[in-house]
């Protein structure tokens, strides 16, 4: 599904490229309703709604969009209100239609249209224009997306990826003050969406429009985002530069999002100031490890966080490492995915995820009962809070 409408004459014209968003509305998921609050600003270029089924973020864009209306909150778009309205003691209430606010908006149901060729699709919101001008618009904007060579065919006659790109190119042909798209990549292989998100890059370098994009991948957080925005439960719970916020989460339910894949409860038992780390008890076994120095006092619960990739496996004790922490343990399970191997590694009852390549799977020998040492170190553990 894609919803755009013809510019207006002086759209673009002296407005600031800028897309402010206020807005409270009660909603429901499947795990039951709360409500949306939420306040960002989303300037020229890529920014980021970034969190789990159900968390409001699809629900934000149909606000800005227009096709839902917020109970309260105000959205606006280059300095110009297509929204506001303050409740119901409030007097002032303004509700653009979606037609008039000029925003692309892009879904993964692309509906594009099965009878009209790529330009008669890209042409489609032109109507008001000359046939002339249409043709040039609709030209131009399939040869910036690098798809010109197909503007005789249909979409059942190209594919995924192609067809995708007709339909952000219908969208953007229209010069939209903004750019919304929901989870457009989400079934496109990773070439095809790494070529899509370069033209969507350069095309923006020269119109820079604010572009609101929800994903559920964190490599499209780190391919994109200028800014990402991290919503739970309806509410904003991080929001930054993307390395900031996906590689040193501090939030439990962001490092789940962003893919630390073990997460321990822990006690904090000795502090090491002479070292700058801290020592703590983790996992079922109690088992000691090493992390970051904070302020904090012993005796303390923790939440410890480790990416997978931060392990590395050996099959002997290593020596001269610089990495603090060496734990003995056993392989319990192998579980191959694309080019990569899970090893769940048993480490006196607390359980470790790491991945090896498949390479490294076959040189280690690694297989269910293999005895190996889990190897990582002190600043790949993060401390979270709940």
């Amino acid at each position: 599904m894609e919803v755009t409408v013809p510019p207006p004459a002086s759209a673009g014209a002296g407005l600031s490229s800028e897309l402010e968003v206020r807005i409270r509305k009660r909603f429901a998921n499947p795990e039951g309703s709360f409500l949306l609050n939420v306040h960002f600003r989303a300037l020229a270029g890529f920014t980021i709604l970034f969190g789990a089924s159900g968390a409001g973020k699809t629900t934000v864009l149909e606000c800005i969009a227009g096709l839902i209306a917020p109970e309260e909150g105000r959205i606006a778009i280059g300095g110009d209100t297509v929204f506001e309205f303050e409740g119901e003691k409030s007097a002032i209430m303004r509700n653009v239609p979606a037609w008039k606010r000029n925003i692309g908006y892009v879904l993964q149901d692309l509906a594009l249209f099965p009878h009209l060729t790529a330009e008669q699709n890209v042409e489609y919101g032109l109507y008001q224009l000359s046939q002339s001008e249409r043709q040039k618009r609709s030209r131009a904007m399939l040869s910036a997306l690098r798809i010109d060579h197909l503007r005789e065919r249909r979409p059942a006659e190209i594919s995924g990826g192609e067809r995708q790109r007709v339909a952000l190119a219908r969208a953007l042909v229209l010069k939209p003050r903004a750019l919304l798209l929901d989870e457009p990549l989400v079934a496109l292989d990773r070439p095809t969406r790494s070529l899509i998100v370069s033209d969507l890059r350069r095309w923006n370098q020269d119109h820079r429009i604010p572009i609101v994009l929800v994903t559920h991948s964190g490599e499209e957080v780190f391919a994109l985002g200028e800014e990402v925005i991290v919503l739970e439960a309806g509410k904003i719970v991080a929001q930054g530069r993307p390395r900031d916020v996906m590689h040193a989460p501090r939030l439990e339910t962001v490092a789940q999002l962003t893919g630390f894949e073990n997460i321990f409860e822990g006690e904090v038992v000795a502090l090491n100031e002479d070292r700058g780390t801290m020592t703590c008890r983790i996992g079922p076994g109690k088992i000691d490890i090493e992390t970051p120095l904070v302020r904090i006092v012993e005796g303390a619960r923790v939440r410890v966080g480790i990416r997978s990739g931060d392990i590395l496996l050996a099959t002997e004790k290593p020596r001269g490492l610089s990495a603090r922490n060496v734990l003995p343990g056993t392989v319990r399970e192998l579980e191959q995915g694309h080019g990569m191997v899970s090893a769940y590694v048993d480490c006196k009852g607390t359980k470790f995820e790491t991945s090896v390549t498949i390479a490294a799977r076959g040189d280690l020998a690694l297989k269910a009962g293999k005895k190996v040492f889990v190897v990582f170190k002190t600043h790949s553990c993060h401390l979270l809070e709940r």
